[in-house]
């Protein structure tokens, strides 16, 4: 099993009190971690590790639309979960109905001629359909939760938010009868540069953003990254949009608001944004006949803030 070595043993006052209130919590009802296989939520496993807390239950909700470098990256979680004497990721997915004939959000996009949510300026409803959804449905059937919910308690969930700047600005999940959320992260101070120091401290490689290919939130330079990494993917991109067009076209026809794209309306890149088109479509064929500006490719980069589950 691995070991903590002497740049590990920093446990911090605020990890101690912690360790408190979640191992009360523990004592009562499962303790689950809603796994995004990114950094934030790595850190989470990182930190129970050093506190001497093994969680009875780890889920990654797969919308099919993943990275491959996210994917690759569940072998070398599941190792590490292994050498410390944690379980292994459980993936969960969705599946498909007569109603509901897409098995991933890609499909889901294609087949109703539709973009992500995020692309219309609303919240992040693929992360309720697509995540927590997904693992609420899980632990529905899972032994110990219903074990838990009969004898009135319940099951606590914890979510990897940090204590940056960025990630304060998430709302927390409001308790139901079912389950109680708490933010590790958030209790330790840990912000996004702690994170990824803890990660590398535990022997472990810094993963890669975790987020869907065709996500709204990704930044230029991200979609800079895909299309010299995965050409194909960058194709399915510019297939969504396309087939998303014809209903935005009958909605600009008849005086109703429609947006461009993946991006929304773009952004014109004043007040600190960084300009974009509204359609990646527009974007990719730009990058690959050689006209994308510096300031797109070199923009900074940063989590999407829809897949904390």
């Amino acid at each position: 099993m691995t070991t903590l070595n002497a740049t590990m043993t920093s446990v911090t006052a605020r990890m101690l009190a912690s360790a408190e209130t979640l191992r009360a919590l523990q004592a009562k009802a499962p303790l689950c971690v809603a796994y995004g296989m990114g950094v934030d939520s790595t850190a989470v496993l990182v930190g129970l590790w050093l506190l001497g807390i093994t969680p009875d239950l780890i889920t990654f909700a797969d919308t099919g639309s993943e990275k491959p470098e996210t994917y690759a990256f569940l072998a070398v979680i599941n190792a590490w979960l292994v050498s410390v004497g944690f379980p292994q990721v459980t993936v969960v997915r969705r599946l498909a109905t007569k109603r509901a004939p897409y098995a991933t959000l890609e499909e889901n996009c294609l087949v109703n001629g539709t973009l992500p949510s995020l692309a219309f300026g609303g919240r992040k409803g693929c992360s309720l359909k697509w995540k927590a959804e997904v693992q609420n449905k899980f632990r529905a059937s899972w032994a110990p939760a219903r074990a838990a919910w009969k004898r009135g308690e319940k099951v606590t969930v914890l979510i990897g938010y940090d204590a940056g700047d960025k990630d304060a600005k998430r709302s927390s999940i409001a308790d139901d009868r079912k389950y109680h959320y708490e933010y590790p992260l958030r209790m330790w101070g840990w912000d996004r540069e702690e994170c990824e120091s803890r990660i590398a401290q535990a022997g472990m490689i810094v993963p890669p953003k975790s987020a869907c290919f065709f996500c709204p939130s990704t930044k230029p330079a991200e979609l800079v990254e895909l299309i010299e990494k995965h050409p194909d993917l960058a194709d399915r991109i510019i297939a969504m949009e396309a087939n998303a067009e014809p209903r935005q076209a009958e909605r600009r026809a008849a005086g109703q608001k429609a947006i461009e794209g993946l991006w929304g309306m773009g952004c014109k890149g004043t007040r600190g944004g960084v300009k974009r088109p509204g359609r990646m479509t527009d974007f990719i064929v730009a990058h690959r006949a050689g006209r994308s500006l510096p300031v797109l490719q070199n923009a900074p980069t940063s989590d999407c803030g829809g897949c904390g589950l």
